[in-house]
């Protein structure tokens, strides 16, 4: 009894993961681990990071299968993560996140003050960098674009260009984003303080005009015809966008516009960053690739946050000192997050300076940038 009881425990643990696990997959489960540390200790954008890091966790538990594709010849279907990977493969959940980012982005500041355009344009400076960087490393042209277009600090931009032009590398990719949109407070601010001097950061900028609600309708549209006749790639992004903000603004569809910023895009969420985390399989994420992708991440947001800083300080001084340079550095596009460093910076320097809402329309116009970017390397690689 004792030596079949005995010889039943052994072939359980001889059939079960602990015996298939490499050391590899359980270096992976550690950074899951360090993930959902991160998310849920630190709050560095829990929305997106835990579901990520869960997707880390289970991708790398030995024969789950969670996400492997159903076999050829086969009625046996699946893993459940493979079908819902669908919609990230297929570049429907990052349009449906645009989706509901549109329906909560106010693109009034923007519209008061149409330069913010420009900062959120050389905001993408880090993309190019990023690029040239990147290809004299050895990637490929395509893998350089995915890889640059970290800069533009845009999470759904990210994966969607991946997606379609290096697949490979989307965990790395995907997971770099995430983290540095997540560490803005920490990479942020040595930049500004470096860049800007202390009598820069202490101008108070003028109340922003008020925008009419005809402004606030036209404006998704306009920027829909203009942008997508120019780049016909981008329609996915650029469409959803403002198709949310127009809900939002037109105030003939409230429920359309409730239910598209909160369950539609909690769902999306729920379903893109597990999904996207569960592409990080040990054999593919560990290499030295990805140690370079996370360093290339860095130079692109870094030199992202710069280009903005720049201009912002030309702009200082051609409007003859009523620009606050530091609302540059929102053009990044992490909404709000990046607006926020920008107030709190400004606010160190002078606790009477209020830059939020003037923040805001570069931050917005970033966002529209980052996802002209993503046209123009798709229509050049794709």
């Amino acid at each position: 009894m004792s030596t079949t009881f005995t010889d039943t425990i052994m072939k359980i643990l001889n059939e079960s993961g602990f015996a298939a696990l490499t050391w590899q997959q359980a270096v992976m489960i550690a950074l899951a681990c360090v993930l959902i540390y991160l998310a849920i200790v630190k709050k560095f954008e829990p929305l997106l990071l835990l579901p990520i890091a869960f997707g880390v966790l289970l991708a790398n538990l030995p024969l789950t299968e969670i996400m492997n594709p159903p076999p050829k010849n086969s009625t046996e279907p699946g893993g459940l993560l493979y079908y819902l990977y669908m919609g990230v493969k297929l570049g429907i959940y990052p349009s449906l996140i645009f989706l509901g980012i549109g329906a909560m982005t106010d693109f009034g500041p923007l519209i008061a003050r149409p330069s913010s355009l420009f900062l959120g344009a050389a905001a993408q400076l880090g993309v190019a960098i990023a690029f040239v960087i990147a290809t004299a490393l050895g990637f490929s042209p395509a893998q350089a674009a995915s890889i640059a277009i970290i800069g533009g600090a845009d999470g759904p931009t990210a994966i969607f260009v991946t997606t379609r032009l290096a697949p490979a590398l989307l965990p790395a990719i995907a997971i770099a984003a995430y983290s540095y949109m997540a560490l803005i407070p920490l990479i942020q601010p040595p930049i500004m303080r470096l860049l800007t001097t202390k009598k820069e950061r202490k101008i108070k900028m003028e109340q922003l005009r008020e925008v009419s609600k005809l402004e606030k309708i036209v404006f998704p549209v306009a920027v829909t015809i203009i942008t997508v006749l120019l780049l016909p790639t981008v329609a996915p992004l650029i469409g959803m966008l403002m198709l949310g903000n127009l809900f939002k603004e037109s105030g003939v569809v409230e429920r359309l516009s409730s239910e598209v910023q909160n369950s539609m895009i909690n769902i999306v969420t729920i379903f893109l960053g597990t999904t996207v985390g569960a592409t990080a399989a040990a054999e593919t994420f560990l290499r030295p690739e990805t140690l370079k992708i996370i360093a290339l991440g860095l130079i692109a947001f870094a030199f992202s946050t710069i280009g903005g800083l720049l201009l912002g300080k030309l702009m200082c001084v051609l409007s003859g000192g009523k620009i606050n340079p530091l609302i540059g550095s929102a053009g990044v596009s992490a909404v709000p997050m990046a607006a926020r460093v920008s107030q709190t910076e400004g606010q160190k320097a002078n606790p009477s300076n209020y830059l939020l809402m003037h923040a805001m329309g570069p931050n917005v116009a970033g966002v529209i940038g980052s996802a002209i970017a993503a046209g123009v390397l798709l229509a050049m690689f794709g």
